[in-house]
């Protein structure tokens, strides 16, 4: 009779940064999302949107690039013309992102670079509009660092998908946002069980040790 196989023991999620394998995704900084006149008013989103969610994300991509991480980007779009290609919840949604729109532009200032990959898509995850995960496996990445909007939306899905496709999930506190801190709070305290939860600062800190 075969011996059972002795149960693997992981102590922690934590893994050292390697740029090699890692990505920074950037979810969401689009102009659509950022102007005020296409969504319901939510005063807290905008305020820590522009206060801190941006700069931290730009922080983070301009540290990424220095140590020749990957740097990522998805954004809504649809990929014809009158957005019959939309998931059934974008459409109920009302969500329209023009095919090749200013709204479907990173914002400038997170804007991508010359060789850096901007991903449309038309459901919450990436993971089950895109290929993504095709791209990303093709260059040997394992590690994903979450960033974007919303937290609690496509932030979420994309963690907890990323998680049971066998990737390293890194969820950004101070890097996402949702239309309240609440519902922010709450989801990261929701997810929390299928990633790592890191602030900017410790990240930079991480990312800066092997630049």
């Amino acid at each position: 009779m075969t011996e059972p196989r002795k149960q693997d023991i992981f102590e922690s999620r934590v893994r050292p940064f390697d740029p090699q394998t890692t990505v920074l995704l950037v979810i969401d900084a689009q102009n659509w999302v950022m102007d005020q006149k296409n969504r319901q008013p939510r005063p807290e989103f905008y305020e820590d949107a522009h206060a801190f969610v941006i700069p931290n994300i730009a922080r983070l991509i301009g540290a990424a690039r220095a140590t020749g991480a990957e740097v990522i980007y998805t954004v809504m779009e649809n990929a014809t013309l009158d957005g019959r290609d939309r998931s059934l919840d974008y459409k109920l949604s009302n969500f329209f992102i023009a095919k090749g729109s200013q709204d479907a532009k990173v914002i400038a200032a997170l804007a991508p670079g010359a060789d850096e990959m901007v991903i449309p898509k038309t459901s919450s995850s990436l993971f089950n509009s895109t290929n993504f995960e095709y791209l990303i496996r093709n260059i040997g990445l394992d590690t994903i660092i979450v960033t974007g909007f919303l937290t609690d939306q496509c932030c979420d899905h994309t963690i907890r998908d990323g998680a049971d496709r066998g990737f390293h999930m890194v969820c950004v506190s101070d890097g996402c946002a949702t239309d309240t801190r609440e519902r922010h709070r709450n989801a990261l305290q929701a997810f929390g069980g299928y990633c790592v939860t890191r602030t900017t600062d410790e990240l930079i800190t991480q990312m800066k040790r092997r630049s």
